[in-house]
């Protein structure tokens, strides 16, 4: 396995938005550009067709474009990784076509089934990884799965690392110590707000939604972590706990729509998003945003 990928793994995985134009179609063309924006701005690892570039409301045929027009877009300057999902077969299916498009790995969504048993579930993403040529990175979002289970998919050759978003923090040191010396890759799943208290316990690098917006900010608490400076860090992501908080509302339905808007206040107008998300904010939460950004305006003259 290559590693690059492992390495880039435990840097920052800054998962892209998707453009949509007034029509509701996919705009291709500006998706590409903000790919290519945190790609330049020195983000190690970007996630296409996640959960923040809305895999779920897009169709298969959006989903592969989507990990083609990323690979090309990042142009070798970050390792990207596509996302891949749903049926098994659909899972297979497009991880080869993300490969051929250039894609230096997959990240293979947890699965949905409401009768998925927490075993079959590691089966599903080891034979994906059995099945495919490039390397695997495992999102797990519940506590469902147990370790010995964790540990067959953290373990097997193909799979670069896991993307723990369980906020269950002794499955993930149960995990972390249950797989020491291996070639387990544990990485924060819940992007900068959680990202101290997973390195602490042994997991490096974390996801993000930030980058979109303002990825100098991902960057300055990746490296106060590989630091060990954890008062820095703290005080970092004390300076995004309103973005990552307003994120939450709605049960996590806002996530993605306030990157979105975010972006739009700050001139990228990247569209709603699609249903089953929030497609938009209210005139309050959007005023409660304006002043959030504008403030990283302000802190950023005064640091300066």
């Amino acid at each position: 396995m290559s590693d690059r990928v492992r390495s880039a793994l435990r840097g920052i995985s800054g998962v892209h938005v998707t453009a949509w134009k007034g029509d509701g179609e996919a705009d291709w063309t500006l998706t590409g550009k903000i790919v290519a924006r945190i790609a330049q701005a020195g983000i190690h690892n970007i996630v296409s067709a996640g959960n923040t570039g809305e895999f779920y409301p897009m169709t298969t045929d959006e989903v592969v474009r989507s990990h083609a027009v990323a690979a090309e877009a990042a142009a070798g300057k970050a390792l990207v990784t596509a996302g891949i999902g749903r049926s098994l077969r659909e899972a297979i299916a497009t991880g080869k076509l993300a490969a051929r498009a250039g894609c230096d790995a997959v990240m293979v969504h947890h699965p949905l089934d409401p009768f998925a048993a927490p075993q079959s579930q590691a089966d599903y993403i080891l034979a994906i990884a059995e099945a495919l040529d490039i390397p695997l990175v495992a999102y797990i979002r519940s506590d469902a799965i147990g370790v010995k289970d964790l540990a067959r998919v953290a373990t097997h050759p193909n799979v670069a690392g896991v993307k723990f978003a369980s906020s269950n923090m002794m499955l993930l040191a149960e995990c972390v110590r249950a797989t020491q010396g291996s070639s387990a890759n544990w990485i924060c799943g819940l992007a900068e707000g959680w990202a101290a208290a997973f390195h602490a316990l042994g997991a490096r690098g974390f996801t993000s939604g930030l980058v979109n917006v303002a990825p100098e900010r991902s960057l300055a608490i990746w490296q106060a972590l590989e630091n060990n400076d954890y008062d820095r860090a703290r005080h970092l992501v004390d300076e995004i706990a309103g973005f990552e908080t307003l994120r939450t509302k709605y049960g996590n339905g806002a996530n993605v729509t306030v990157v979105k808007e975010a972006l739009g206040l700050l001139g990228t107008n990247v569209g709603p998003v699609r249903l089953p998300g929030l497609p938009e904010l209210n005139d309050s939460e959007r005023a409660e945003l304006r002043k959030i950004v504008g403030s990283w305006g302000s802190q950023r003259a005064a640091a300066e």
